[in-house]
């Protein structure tokens, strides 16, 4: 399913809380004026994340002019999740902010037991706040309609279960049928406990992946198959 043309056309895309009198945060406006030189006039969509969108005039700072009716999106595929171990350093924001640009409806942190990165609770929810809005921005840029889910970090046993989950291990078949969850371990790849986990195994191509790497490939390789563009992932 391709994006609206009236989403593509516009000149900048951004959320806001009511559709009906739509305004833009101050944060959005200092963007859309200072960053991205918009004068006023010149067309912007605007979502309220989940579902629901509008084409718009931008008028100056906060202030939009609706510029048509509200319309409503479905997701054009199921809902599909990508788990990713904690990574070191700035690897975690470039995960969420991919995976939001490729389409994954639910981004779950988590860690395993070879997961290194370690947080304790003010962190999580520091670094959780921050995944947010780095999925926010990325899914303005990407014209998307719905936001994705940001899960807070939890251990892989909370994700681990259901016919729909798999792992992703080198050398597995390719993604199948029912398969709308995908789970991507650490560097140190999973532990033989996580194994042994009743779950369904994937692999995401002939080479051996880096961990963000493993996590862009999976999300870009399921949005393939449950768009149609791919009828096998191998």
């Amino acid at each position: 399913m391709s994006p609206d043309p009236l989403l593509v056309g516009s000149h900048a895309h951004a959320f806001v809380e009511h559709l009906d009198a739509p305004v833009l945060t101050d944060v959005d406006a200092h963007h859309l004026e200072r960053v991205l030189r918009l004068r006023v006039g010149d067309p912007v969509t605007v979502s309220d994340g989940v579902g629901g969108w509008r084409p718009c005039r931008f008028g100056g700072g906060a202030t939009l002019e609706p510029s048509g009716e509200i319309r409503r999106t479905t997701a054009p595929y199921a809902p599909l999740t990508i788990g990713f171990s904690l990574l070191k350093g700035d690897r975690n924001e470039l995960v969420v902010q991919k995976l939001t640009e490729i389409g994954a409806s639910r981004i779950a942190p988590m860690t395993t037991d070879r997961t290194i990165v370690r947080w304790d609770a003010a962190r999580a929810t520091t670094n959780h706040d921050r995944f947010i809005r780095i999925a926010r921005e990325a899914a303005m840029q990407s014209r998307r309609v719905i936001l994705p889910i940001i899960e807070p970090v939890q251990p892989i046993d909370a994700l681990a279960h259901g016919d729909e989950v798999a792992l992703a291990v080198a050398g597995a078949p390719p993604i199948e049928s029912g398969i709308t969850t995908v789970l991507v371990g650490p560097e140190g790849g999973w532990s033989p406990t996580e194994l042994d986990f009743p779950t369904r195994r994937i692999g995401l191509g002939p080479n051996i992946l880096r961990a963000e790497t493993g996590s862009i490939v999976a999300c870009a390789l399921l949005v393939a198959f449950l768009t149609g563009q791919v009828t096998s992932a191998r």
